[in-house]
């Protein structure tokens, strides 16, 4: 006789050390619930891994952590935002994601109702990017330890044959492209940390960009250098990254920069630069000169590059600085690195 197994008491009940310990209660959190909201073929097997077949091909591995706080904000909240973010690591080789792991570590005490939304909207993140969450692991640790809730990911992904988006490919005189508004994402998550309110709220920009990255493959081809998403440090770190990297600078025009008057006015309050505050839904590309028209305009064409600007251009600074010409043809030196005076928002 099979053994009667209670369902989750989703609405009232919490997670406890039990639902960690690999027995019943544990079997039946990750069926109950996550399988539930992941579900798939590969996880349906009920394996330690999952194998799966690849088209040709070289592949494309990422992993990251997620201990966002708070769990929930306007736009998303850490499921949504660890999909997105596996997705975009990916995506910003050119590759095509295929299959995402997922890993759990639960407070006890963490109620399950909120566990569901944050499965849940998992899992709708990863079905709208045509992606898999076909392996995963779950730990519950003591009450205090786990700031709730922390998720960690691995994806991986095929880039086409021939195609090489390195920081090795930049050049003096490639332009400088971005994909929409900066900050959205952060002043979304120190809106909530810190209980503001204001005249419109703001929005995280949280999206999975794969598709939107196809488009500008398809428009500029392998004039496209490299592509970065700006998350933790914003477009500020992002820059001199790769300034650091390629050995070159960059100019950039202060006023191309697209940011909405919300963000703008929420970091004049709370003493942000909006180009130090973190996207999750946004890219910068270096692209040869010869294509950055034709790149810009199928970027504007896709709904995730609706505001998509260029703003600049590299340029020969063995400093490898990162200049910001002022809208009155001024210009003030920036290193990002060790000049960085404002707080990183993630």
């Amino acid at each position: 006789m099979k053994a009667h197994q209670r369902k989750l008491d989703i609405r009232n009940g919490c997670v406890d050390l039990s639902h960690g310990s690999g027995g019943r209660a544990m079997s039946q959190l990750i069926s109950g619930l996550f399988h539930e909201a992941f579900g798939n073929e590969w996880l349906a097997c009920g394996n330690d891994q999952s194998a799966f077949d690849v088209s040709a091909g070289r592949m494309v591995m990422t992993t990251d952590g997620y201990v966002i706080s708070p769990l929930f904000f306007p736009g998303g909240n850490i499921g949504s935002l660890a999909v997105h973010g596996t997705v975009n690591d990916i995506a910003m080789a050119g590759a095509r994601p295929l299959y995402l792991s997922a890993s759990f570590i639960i407070e006890e005490g963490f109620r399950f109702s909120d566990l569901k939304m944050i499965a849940d909207s998992m899992g709708e993140a990863a079905r709208a990017a045509g992606v898999y969450i076909i392996t995963g692991d779950t730990k519950v640790v003591e009450r205090g330890k786990a700031d709730g809730l922390f998720i960690s990911t691995a994806g991986v992904g095929v880039v086409p044959a021939g195609l090489d988006l390195s920081v090795g490919n930049a050049r003096v005189g490639d332009r400088v492209l971005i994909s929409g508004t900066l900050g959205d994402h952060g002043v979304a998550i120190m809106s909530k940390r810190q209980n503001l309110a204001f005249d419109t709220e703001v929005v995280s920009d949280s999206a999975s960009l794969h598709d939107f990255v196809a488009s500008m493959l398809a428009a500029g081809g392998k004039g496209i250098r490299l592509m970065r998403d700006p998350t933790r440090g914003g477009l500020a770190a992002t820059l001199n990254e790769i300034a650091q990297q390629s050995g070159l600078g960059f100019r950039l025009q202060e006023a191309a920069i697209p940011v909405k008057p919300g963000v703008a006015a929420a970091c004049e309050l709370l003493g942000l630069d909006p180009l130090y505050v973190a996207n999750e839904g946004k890219l910068a590309a270096i692209v040869a000169p010869e294509v950055a028209a034709a790149v810009l305009a199928a970027m504007r064409v896709h709904p995730l590059g609706r505001d998509a600007a260029e703003i600049g251009e590299a340029v020969a600074d063995d400093h490898h600085f990162v200049q910001m010409a002022t809208s009155f043809g001024g210009g003030r030196i920036v290193d990002w690195l060790s000049g960085e005076q404002l707080p990183r928002i993630c």
